[in-house]
């Protein structure tokens, strides 16, 4: 008898266990396909973007090198001067509902997103997104903000990145800059002292996310080299 309601007792533990794991097996497969469509649906975007730009007429410059002309690219994109979100071009360009102004390549930790024009709850769910600063791919500092949700999303891999490795940006006119990153740490939420900076005449970047614990930001500084 005592055997008897025991072996049932047992019995109703296994199966919750059971249904526990798979409950969770199910919960984390959803997830990973969930993760692996976003990424997968923003690195086609990109792909898509940048084709379109670079069959147009607009002068591409890449790794900071002089044009045919003698002048250097940078006094071009200077000129030209940004918008009031941060882009150098008047035509808006959309994903998924919220304006861009380019894209973003880091093949160290394979990522590939739009890079929206303003931060709001909703854009920085759906890719990063320019905070402050000059303008993308413009002379002076600009920064852009993702989440990291350690889960491969957005800036979740920032962590992984070093010295060294490299930013690719392309922007809505159809200029593509290389970035080099040059510094990499923590600080508090609140710091902003590295937003304005000297760039010495060329274009940066600032990449800002929180640490995996959320009691800070991760910054990675990067420089078009000349």
């Amino acid at each position: 008898m005592f055997e008897s309601k025991y072996s049932k007792v047992l019995t109703v533990i296994l199966i919750i266990v059971i249904v526990a794991i798979v409950g969770l097996l199910g919960f984390l497969a959803f997830d990973f396909i969930q993760n692996y469509l976003v990424s997968k649906d923003a690195s086609e975007f990109v792909e898509d973007f940048k084709g379109e730009v670079s069959s147009s007429d607009n002068t591409s410059i890449a790794d900071g090198n002089t044009v045919d002309d003698g002048t250097n690219p940078f006094d071009q994109i200077a000129s030209e001067g940004t918008n009031s979100s941060g882009g150098n071009s008047s035509e808006k360009k959309m994903y998924k509902g919220f304006e861009m102004l380019g894209t973003m390549e880091i093949p160290a930790t394979n990522f590939s997103y739009p890079i929206l024009a303003k931060v709001t709850p909703a854009s920085i769910e759906t890719a990063v997104a320019f905070q402050w600063g000059a303008g993308i791919n413009q002379v002076g500092n600009s920064v852009i903000i993702g989440h990291n949700y350690r889960n491969g999303l957005f800036f979740s891999n920032n962590k992984k990145l070093n010295i060294g490795d490299k930013i690719y940006i392309t922007d809505n006119a159809g200029t593509e800059l290389t970035y080099t990153i040059y510094d990499k740490f923590e600080t508090t939420p609140e710091d902003t002292s590295f937003y304005q900076r000297d760039t010495a005449g060329m274009p940066e970047v600032t990449l800002s996310t929180c640490t995996d614990d959320s009691s800070a930001r991760l910054i990675i500084l990067a420089r078009v080299e000349a």
